[in-house]
């Protein structure tokens, strides 16, 4: 019997609610096929079947939440199974399991078994304590349950992982528990007296309102926590002159808007981008903290940091550096709609290399942009405004400028790197000609 678990697929996303059941109890699946819709604070993923078999039992019904652990559904992969007449009644923390049932008749969690590229791992079977010592009792309750990227997080902040009580399925420590784990350390005195607790000052309820905050805020909440415990963030800011660039896009807009593109200064600044990473591989890495080593990638999936109602989503628009211009431009535009929209596929939120974040359109020029773990940089475009300058000549011109703020990882890359790298950007972007010249 195989049960395929809710796994963890990173971005932030722990729990979902059941949308639509596309099986019955009963059906015949083979692995691909589509089983289950499941919203999540971000995207509303299709959950494909990771083996062929016959639909046993649901985990869930539509509407219910499920969190990263839960059994969505049992396969019978023989074919010889008695299916349940009926979907679970609800999902619920399980209770205490034999240690011979506490994994699927010995099969690993399958990492295909959701859409994306997802990281998972065996969970750890507590040993018997019969006819043990309590010091060999001590050093098996120092196992834990926690995904590969728990562990890392952890190892990150500097949290020692087999101290946590996990709040998740069966006592598995999930992101939260370790982002408060690194919060209390922070906090915690060099005595030996116990942390205090920080707690929100009283208010006159009657004055106030409380709002609860929707699932994505929560999901930025946590990423923004985790980046800022991290990361020792640096930012550097510079303004170019781009009057040549205005000049082109002026003249090529509407020549544009007849092949339904929406031109604007992002696809240049994307395809600069693109360039510039090539020629500095360091921004499109990640840092491994626990192996000490650095990543480089060899994709750009460049980010597009895109404001919803609900809160800040990141889809990225993979391979973009073999993209045009207007390929670029257009790939914006629709993850920009979808994200609104609430349309996203999981597998454009994941992978992304660098970030790019547009304040210029709310008509900021400067800002202190934050990384998107476990990205190294981001980049802050403002928005372009005139000034008077010296140009070569001595004279004194307007000028369309345009601000840009580069947030970087300082573990890695040094604000010379930063320098450099704002300096290739100044290049191709006052030079838009250079960017012409290279069509993929």
């Amino acid at each position: 019997m195989y049960e395929f678990k809710f796994a963890d697929i990173g971005e932030g996303i722990h729990e979902g609610q059941i949308l639509k059941w596309l099986v019955k109890v009963g059906d015949s699946v083979k692995d691909g096929n589509s089983l289950v819709v499941v919203e999540t604070d971000k995207v509303n993923a299709d959950l494909p079947s990771p083996v062929s078999g016959t639909i046993v039992k649901l985990g869930a019904k539509v509407g219910e939440t499920i969190h990263v652990g839960d059994t969505l559904v049992w396969i019978d992969e023989s074919g010889t199974a008695t299916v349940a007449t009926e979907v679970v009644p609800e999902v619920k923390k399980p209770e205490a399991k034999p240690v011979a049932m506490a994994l699927s008749e010995g099969k690993e969690d399958n990492p295909a078994g959701v859409v994306g590229s997802i990281e998972v791992s065996d969970e750890l079977i507590a040993a018997s304590t019969e006819m043990v010592t309590t010091d060999q009792i001590d050093v098996a309750q120092t196992k834990v349950l926690a995904t590969p990227v728990a562990r890392k997080m952890a190892a990150d902040l500097g949290v020692d992982i087999t101290k946590i009580k996990g709040s998740g399925e069966s006592g598995r420590i999930m992101k939260e528990d370790i982002i408060k784990a690194a919060d209390t350390k922070k906090v915690a005195p060099t005595s030996v007296a116990s942390a205090p607790v920080i707690a929100m000052p009283s208010f006159n309820e009657q004055e106030v309102t409380r709002v609860k905050i929707t699932k994505l805020r929560k999901a930025v909440v946590n990423a923004m926590s985790v980046a800022n415990a991290i990361i020792p963030m640096t930012t550097l800011m510079d303004e170019f002159d781009v009057s040549a660039l205005v000049k082109l896009r002026e003249a090529q807009k509407d020549a544009v808007k007849l092949q339904g593109v929406k031109l604007t200064y992002l696809p240049f600044v994307a395809k600069a981008i693109t360039m510039a990473l090539r020629e500095y591989p360091i921004f499109n890495s990640s840092y491994d903290h626990e192996k000490e080593e650095i990543v480089f990638k060899s994709h750009i999936n460049l980010g597009i940091a895109v404001d919803t109602n609900d809160g800040l989503i990141v889809p990225n628009i993979k391979d973009a550096d073999g993209k045009t211009i207007l390929e670029l431009a257009k790939a914006i535009d629709n993850l920009a709609e979808q994200s609104r929209a609430r349309t996203l596929k999981l597998e454009d939120l994941q992978n992304g290399s660098f970030t790019i974040t547009n304040y210029g359109a709310f008509g900021m020029k400067f800002g202190t942009p934050v990384i998107k773990h476990p990205e190294v940089a981001i980049l802050g475009v403002g928005g372009i405004y005139k000034k008077p300058i010296v140009d070569s000549a001595g004279a004194i011109v307007v000028a369309d400028m345009l601000p840009l703020s580069l947030t970087i990882d300082h573990r890695i890359i040094d604000g010379a790197d930063g320098g450099r790298f704002l300096l290739r950007l100044k290049q191709y972007l006052s030079d838009p000609a250079s960017l012409l010249l290279r069509l993929k």
